[in-house]
């Protein structure tokens, strides 16, 4: 399927996406509790300046402030109905400022998870989830949209229930889950298993990978995991900007640009194609990873330990796979770092 996504991965051997949205935005007034996708229509103008600021910053890929704009979530917002629309709207804004950047510039739909549990664990069946992830993507694909992009799944049956919802709005699509409970998702998926899965869909994303997460070094071996496995699918790396910190009654994440710009080139090395931030992420630290992805030469895969000496200590001992593959120091060097 031929996209502007598609179009810039065959003339480039590496992309920038964008960072944070929430960071963003509550540094421009939203607060705890408020559903970020109502700015679409409220506040249109800091949008399109969130979305400015990353084009600004680098980004080749931005995502659109409608991550949680499915009926389940903002049902809890009393706008369930709206879904469609909040979704169209988050679009039709970042059409607009990627038009207008005077390079290609990718609009990516963002969807998230729906916030309910799925079958057979929890109530959601799949039928329903199809529909909330359709009526999701149609509003985007109205919007004008260039790719859908699914971020900080757990579940696979939420990603496989996505990968139909968009084949029925018959729009590309990328896809990455988080992998934050000692190098699984919350629900037990690991680097290999999503690999197997991504290639088993008869959907299957033009990208993915991996976002959010707990620290830079923890989503740079998930990406070696998703390499070791030989794909040729694009691969992508969205990393929080460090770790979070709770300081004045506010989170912060102590990822300097400096770290971002390490973290960045290390992606790369490892195989990722597709590379952003995510949590914390601001400008300055987009900035700095593109002048690093820019400047500095690609490297050989990076081992364990070059990671852990250059972006700091893994948050477990385990990357999800029991995988032994790395060596024995850069475990230890993890546990050194970590209790220090």
């Amino acid at each position: 399927m031929t996209n502007a996504l598609s179009k810039l991965l065959e003339t480039r051997d590496w992309l920038l996406t964008d960072g944070a949205t929430g960071t963003n935005l509550f540094n421009m007034g939203l607060t705890s509790g408020d559903a970020p996708e109502i700015w679409n229509d409220e506040h249109p103008d800091r949008i399109k300046k969130l979305y400015s600021l990353a084009v600004d910053a680098g980004s080749d890929i931005f995502l659109t402030n409608s991550f949680g704009g499915n009926a389940c979530r903002l049902k809890l917002h009393n706008a369930g109905h709206r879904a469609r629309e909040l979704s169209r709207k988050s679009a039709e804004i970042g059409r607009e400022v990627a038009d207008a950047s005077g390079r290609i510039v990718v609009v990516a739909g963002s969807v998230g998870p729906t916030g309910d549990i799925m079958q057979p664990v929890g109530d959601l069946s799949h039928a329903d989830a199809v529909e909330m992830f359709h009526e999701q993507a149609e509003g985007l694909k109205e919007g004008g949209a260039d790719v859908l992009w699914l971020e900080t799944i757990s579940a696979p049956e939420e990603f496989k229930a996505a990968a139909e919802a968009f084949a029925l709005a018959d729009m590309p699509w990328c896809g990455t889950m988080s992998f934050d409970t000692a190098g699984r998702t919350m629900m037990g998926v690991t680097s290999a298993a999503m690999v197997n899965m991504v290639e088993s869909l008869p959907n299957p994303p033009i990208g993915f990978g991996a976002n959010c997460g707990t620290g830079s070094a923890d989503i740079l071996r998930t990406v070696l995991g998703f390499t070791a496995q030989g794909t040729e699918r694009p691969v992508i790396s969205k990393g929080n900007a460090g770790i979070p910190k709770y300081h004045d009654g506010h989170i912060h994440y102590d990822g300097t640009p400096e770290l971002m710009a390490d973290y960045a080139v290390l992606a790369r090395d490892s195989g990722a194609t597709i590379i952003g931030g995510c949590c914390g992420t601001m400008p300055e630290h987009l900035k700095s990873m593109r002048a690093a992805l820019e400047t500095r030469p690609r490297g050989s895969r990076p081992s364990l330990e070059q990671i852990v000496g250059a972006v700091g200590a893994f948050t477990s001992d385990s990357d999800g796979t029991e995988d032994t593959s790395g060596s024995d120091e850069g475990r230890r060097s993890s546990r050194r770092r970590r209790h220090a």
